[in-house]
């Protein structure tokens, strides 16, 4: 079983196997954060908000650490951020399994930190899930399998922030050309706001979802 926290929004309107969708925070928040969209999402999903493993203090997790030194910069802890995605992918299997959703309808939303480890671990975990949002984050290439399969059927919804100051919009820019190089569905946008989620972010990335119910 997995040991990770988490806060659950019951399907509004019941069902036997209900849409999935997982919400993954970014660095230094926590489960509440992403749940505050929950009530304005449709009324047929379960959603369910993961935190992190990862304590950094004042009530903040993180998926994995940030380090900062003099000589490499700032870097992230690849191994820790393996971890997590191990972590998740059972953490995902525990949910299917307590509550028996449907398992063609299954989404993964990451916010900054969240969005990087969604992307690999669609990659890692070929068709465990079958949509993907990414809203302000990249696709990490010190973060992928050796080999990418092909096969893989899941779609992609990527937005950024184009003043973001956290993560900068050149790095998601990538993900677009990264993702038609793979064949893989996607869509990308940008938003005049910084690091975080623009209201016609959430109501785009929210009819996306409902396209795919």
């Amino acid at each position: 079983m997995s040991n990770l926290q988490y806060i659950v929004r019951e399907p509004k309107i019941p069902s036997q196997n209900p849409p999935l969708l997982i919400l993954l925070h970014g660095y230094g928040s926590n489960e509440h954060d992403l749940f505050s969209f929950a009530e304005e999402l449709p009324e047929d999903l379960l959603i369910v908000s993961v935190q992190a493993p990862l304590s950094i203090g004042n009530g903040g997790y993180a998926w994995y650490s940030i380090n900062f030194d003099e000589i490499n910069g700032k870097f992230s802890d690849l191994k820790e951020a393996k971890e997590a995605l191990d972590a998740i992918a059972g953490f995902i299997d525990d949910i299917k399994n307590k509550y028996t959703p449907n398992p063609e309808k299954t989404f993964l939303l990451g916010f900054s930190q969240g969005a990087i480890l969604s992307y690999s671990f669609s990659f890692f975990h070929p068709n465990k899930i079958q949509h993907v949002l990414a809203l302000s984050g990249y696709i990490n290439t010190e973060l992928l399998p050796e080999n990418i399969s092909t096969d893989i059927k899941t779609d992609y919804y990527c937005s950024h922030g184009s003043v973001d100051q956290v993560l900068p919009v050149a790095w998601a820019r990538n993900s677009k050309p990264f993702l038609d190089n793979l064949g893989f569905k996607n869509e990308y946008s940008e938003y005049n706001v910084g690091h975080g989620v623009a209201p016609q972010n959430f109501f785009s990335f929210k009819k996306w979802i409902e396209a795919r119910l």
